[in-house]
């Protein structure tokens, strides 16, 4: 058996549906290659490889997963500062990645924009983001695009419970609703707005927020890879087919801190109960629950899922290997991309002037 491709083939998605044994694979592969860029990351980062912080997505796969399968490189996706699980599973490069982590030239943004700015607009990735909120005014702007082009390309914004109460959430909603938007508003409502458990800021349900404007809203199960494809579905085919936007909150849960220099920030201290921590990994693993799925439906046999398990161990290790050869980021890059090239005569014209 040969790993399946990420992000091919999007399904149309109708409500009811499962997914074919071909899109299940390709479901599980993806978490489990998210899962073990993060484990990783993880690991290294504790080992003080890395440059920076990163944000991870353990235990978050799902959402991610279960929503990009019904995407293509045409349609667009804005991302999080918690943003490798969305890059991967809109079909981005690995390998650039993980470089773009080390702070390497072959990065996907030549190493200037390290983790919370990993971005392949050739893949409709947008862009993670380390402004909390900000993505969503750029996907609404992007569906806005896409309607305009009439070519039937859908946006998905992803933002977590802490954005869900950004302004900027409010006025999304509102002109998306009004001017029936191709756009797909993912709150990944992981119960933390960082240190904060979102109960204590955050008032009522969240979807209740779009059903307000009178936007389709769905309550997904976050950790179960097939019901968030399901309302994914639903949602990138009503989008499609011109029925406006949709809203869907997936609760879910991160196992790993904020970031991962939080032990240190914190001095010790502690915002949730590790017992908690431990319910969601061993009772609520979105891969666990899905290959005890896949196998109880005998959609896959246990050693088809080994070499898949094997195939992604293997691109990872690459991965890592292409990251620590590359060359260090260009520090003159910083001037380069941050002003465009000033126009032939520009200043000839302005002495004229």
């Amino acid at each position: 058996m040969t790993v399946t491709g990420l992000g091919q083939k999007p399904h149309s998605g109708h409500p009811g549906d499962e997914p074919t044994p071909a899109e299940a694979l390709r479901l599980y592969e993806t978490m489990l290659l998210i899962r073990r860029v993060e484990e990783r990351l993880r690991d290294d980062s504790a080992a003080g490889k890395l440059p920076g912080a990163v944000h991870l997505y353990i235990g978050e796969e799902a959402v991610a997963t279960g929503v990009c399968a019904h995407l293509s490189d045409r349609d667009y996706a804005t991302s999080t500062h918690r943003g490798h699980g969305h890059f991967l599973a809109k079909g981005g490069d690995v390998n650039a990645m993980m470089a773009e982590i080390w702070a390497k030239q072959e990065g996907i943004c030549r190493g200037m924009g390290g983790s919370m700015h990993v971005a392949d607009i050739s893949k409709g990735i947008l862009g993670a983001n380390g402004i909390v909120g900000a993505g969503l005014s750029i996907a609404t702007g992007a569906a806005f695009g896409a309607k305009l082009d009439a070519d039937g390309k859908v946006s998905v914004c992803f933002f977590g419970d802490g954005a869900s109460n950004q302004g900027a959430l409010m006025e999304t909603l509102n002109i998306s609703t009004l001017w029936q938007l191709p756009v797909i508003f993912v709150c990944e409502n992981n119960g933390f707005s960082e240190f904060t458990p979102s109960a204590e800021v955050t008032a009522g349900r969240i979807a209740d927020r779009a059903r307000a404007f009178g936007m389709p809203a769905a309550e997904a199960d976050g950790n179960d890879v097939t019901d968030v494809w399901r309302a994914a579905g639903e949602a990138v085919r009503r989008a499609r087919d011109g029925g406006g936007p949709s809203f869907i909150e997936a609760r879910t849960y991160r196992i790993q801190g904020h970031f991962e220099f939080e032990s240190v920030v914190l001095s010790g201290g502690r915002y949730r109960a590790e017992a908690e921590i431990e319910s969601w990994r061993l009772d609520r693993d979105p891969i666990a629950r899905f290959r005890a799925r896949l196998l109880a439906a005998k959609t896959a046999q246990a050693a088809d899922l080994d070499r898949i398990e094997a195939a992604v161990a293997e691109r990872v290790n690459d991965a890592v290997a292409y990251a620590e050869a590359g060359q260090p980021a260009d520090p003159e890059l910083a001037g380069t991309l941050m002003y465009a090239p000033e126009p032939a005569g520009l200043r000839q014209q302005q002495k004229g002037a």
